[in-house]
């Protein structure tokens, strides 16, 4: 299969970065979760390798609850999420497809709806 690199942003474009895929992005997803529910992001899924911040780290801000597994990024300055460390998965991040360049409206009825709030409950701690 060809793997492409794409490219992605910020709102600010104060972070940027690379996320290796396979053709398109895959399955598409929302989640119900208490989080996802609120900031209402199409995110798709890589393995950890295939993804990487090539400018801005710095300016990345981690936001962590309940069993503090997942680790959620956003921008310092423009508040945009850009991705995550899964719970359910934590061999992959998820990315906002949104920040993608090149992205424009997502069709709806493509989106895997996961359920998130069923999701079992692991103590990290």
């Amino acid at each position: 299969m060809s793997m492409s690199i794409r490219k992605g942003r910020c709102h600010c474009g104060a972070v940027e970065f690379e996320v290796v895929i396979p053709g398109d992005f895959g399955e598409l997803r929302r989640c119900n979760c208490s989080l996802c529910r609120k900031r209402g992001v199409v995110m798709a899924s890589v393995p950890l390798e295939h993804f990487r911040v090539t400018q801005g780290a710095d300016q990345l801000t981690l936001y962590q609850w309940n069993t503090r597994v997942a680790e959620h990024y956003f921008c310092k300055t423009c508040g945009i999420y850009t991705h995550h460390k899964r719970r359910s998965v934590p061999t992959e991040f998820a990315y906002n497809v949104a920040c993608m360049d090149g992205v424009g409206m997502i069709d709806e009825s493509k989106i895997v709806i996961l359920d998130g709030q069923a999701s079992p409950r692991v103590d990290s701690r």
